[in-house]
Parts: structure tokens; C-alpha cells; sequence
């Protein structure tokens, strides 16, 4: 969903990863400049305005196309909610996090698939159509699943309030998501206006929202932050392996293996550093880990494409590769 028709945008869309790099280095360099945005309602404001942009590319029959594709997009959905949370919490434990890290990692762990998924699947040569029923479905399914799984894997470390975490996923995901959709379905013309910026902004929201966590911990990212990048790292890493490998080996073909690997991979790391900041006020580095996550889950997805994109997938089966009409706008939550 970070696709746009319009060459010049689409090219600057195509940079997210170097402009997420760019933002988090300028607020390590400079934090004072960001601190103004490092407020929580300021925060979960452009997250909303993230997710309406995604609302905005999804039309009822994205959801149709379900049906044509169900064992590929049940693979996904397993795929994701049974590695990554499984996998934060394993990291967190194996590499004994302080509290902060550990409940931030397996915060991004539990969180949807992020929408940045889809302009990586694209630049792969992977099924963009999957991807992006798999990052709606996920983004739909995680107003429950998110705060369950935290709850239940954080919930020894510290003490959870599932239903706070419950009523914020509602508020910044499924709200602004089904109010886009409602408004591609109303008002088409007007949404036809709005697209072709959506994803440049979606990019420019996930950028602030980044920098501003990275601000607000500056000092103590730069004196601990080694031990933080190599749980992120290990975390998404395992997730895009995992992702690949489960898939090839339950039959699907190489097309549907290299789009789950990237849906698994990638994390709504927005997503995490906002209920960071709203369900664990106290834990001031929790957001910290979202903040590196989108970084990390980007550079390692733009890697793999790279790769992925000197091949073209052969001989895609039917049920098994799914249809292949690609989405041609879209919108993030990296």
C-alpha cells in the first residue's frame, strides 16, 4: 500500500527505508528538534492518519478476493501471529532484556503486519494482491489479537491492562481503517484526489513518529542501544526466515513463500510505539524498540527484495500462487 501512480512520489515512496534511516539519525544527532512531537495525543493522531490512508487504498472486494485465495491467506495469518509473537518473547528471554526492551520487543512482536510490506512485495516480484489482503486481514484481526498476546506474554514481566491496549488498537487501527474504506466506497472521487499523496505521507508519518521515540530516549539508545539492535534484528531476521520456510515447506510455490516471508518480517512497529507510550507510560524505553524496529524490518526487507528481485518466480499455481492483479496505491505503518 505504499505504491502511488505518480512517477515522481512513487520514486520518493520507493526511498521509505532511507528516509526512516535519515529520521532516526537526525534524532539521535539532534533530539531537541523532535521533542516537540513526542507527545502522546500528537502521536497517535498522525498514526491515525496512517492508517486512514490504508483504509483508503481497501475496497470491499479486497476482501472478496479472500475467497479465491483462503489457504494462502491462512498461512499467512498463521504464520504471523504464531512466529512473531513466539519469537519475542524467546528473544526477550533468551538474551534476559531489561524490562523496557523486553516488553517493547514482544509489543512489536504482537503487532499486525505493517503496510510497508506491500511496496517491499512489489519491488520482489512477489503477489501484492496477497499482501495486501494478508496486511488488512492482520491490521483487522490485531484489535483482539494484540492486546491478547501481549497480555499473555508480557503479562510475567510486567503487569498488563489488556483492555486499555484493547480500547487503543480500536481507536488508532480499526476506526480510522474502516472509516477509509467507508470513504472509498461513498465518496470515490474524493479519495481519487487524496491517493496519490496518501502514500508519501503514510511514509512522512511513520518518519516522525520514529524520530520522535528515538528523541525522547536519545542518551540511553546511544550508551545501550547495541544489546536493543541485536534483539530487533534477530527478531525480524528470524521472522522473514521463518516466514519463507514454513511456507515452502508446506507446498506453496515460491511467489506466495517470498510474500508471507515479507508479511511475517515486517511489524505495524507505529503501531507499537503508540500503545508503548499509552499502555506502559512508566517504561519511558519501551517505544524505544518500535522506533529501531521500523528501521531494522526495513533495511532487511529492502536486502531480501533486492535479492528477490533478480528472480522472477517460475510456474505460479493457481490456488496455490493466487491471483496476481497487483494494488497500484496504498498507504504504511512500518
Amino acid at each position: 500500500m505504499l505504491t502511488t501512480k505518480h512517477p515522481m512520489l512513487s520514486y520518493l515512496t520507493r526511498l521509505f527505508p532511507l528516509w526512516m534511516c535519515l529520521s532516526v539519525a537526525h534524532a539521535l544527532w539532534m533530539p531537541k528538534a523532535w521533542l516537540p512531537l513526542n507527545n502522546p495525543t500528537l502521536t497517535v493522531a498522525i498514526l491515525g492518519v496512517v492508517m486512514l490512508g490504508m483504509g483508503l487504498t481497501l475496497s470491499i472486494d479486497d476482501f472478496r478476493r479472500i475467497g479465491r485465495m483462503p489457504r494462502a491467506v491462512l498461512m499467512g495469518f498463521i504464520a504471523q501471529f504464531a512466529t512473531m509473537p513466539a519469537l519475542g518473547w524467546g528473544i526477550a528471554k533468551f538474551l534476559d532484556l531489561p524490562p523496557a526492551y523486553a516488553v517493547g520487543l514482544i509489543l512489536v512482536g504482537c503487532c499486525p503486519g505493517g503496510t510497508a510490506s506491500n511496496l517491499i512485495t512489489l519491488i520482489a516480484r512477489a503477489n501484492v494482491a496477497l499482501s495486501v489482503i494478508m496486511t488488512a486481514c492482520s491490521t483487522l484481526a490485531a484489535v483482539v489479537l494484540t492486546p491478547l498476546f501481549t497480555q499473555a506474554l508480557a503479562g510475567s514481566i510486567v503487569e498488563v491492562n489488556g483492555w486499555l491496549l484493547f480500547k487503543q488498537t480500536l481507536q488508532v487501527v480499526i476506526i480510522p481503517v474502516l472509516l477509509g474504506v467507508i470513504l472509498n466506497s461513498r465518496a470515490p472521487k474524493l479519495v481519487q484526489r487524496i491517493l496519490p499523496i496518501a502514500p508519501i505521507l503514510s511514509v512522512l508519518g511513520v518518519c516522525l513518529i520514529c524520530g520522535a521515540a528515538i528523541a525522547a530516549s536519545s542518551k540511553e539508545v546511544l550508551a545501550h542501544g547495541g544489546e536493543l539492535m541485536l534483539a530487533v534484528f534477530m527478531l525480524h531476521f528470524c521472522g522473514f526466515v521463518i516466514g519463507y520456510l514454513v511456507t515452502r515447506l508446506s507446498g506453496f510455490n515460491e511467489e506466495i513463500a517470498r510474500t508471507i516471508s515479507i508479511e511475517v518480517g515486517m511489524q505495524n512497529s507505529g503501531l507499537a510505539i503508540v500503545l508503548a507510550k499509552q499502555g506502559f507510560p512508566n517504561l519511558t524505553l519501551a517505544p524505544v524498540v518500535g522506533a529501531v524496529s521500523a528501521v531494522t524490518h526495513c533495511l532487511i526487507g529492502s536486502v531480501f527484495a533486492a535479492i528477490w528481485s533478480r528472480f522472477t518466480p517460475k510456474n505460479p499455481d493457481t490456488e496455490k500462487s493466487s491471483p496476481t492483479r497487483s494494488h497500484d496505491t496504498s498507504s504504511s505503518s512500518s
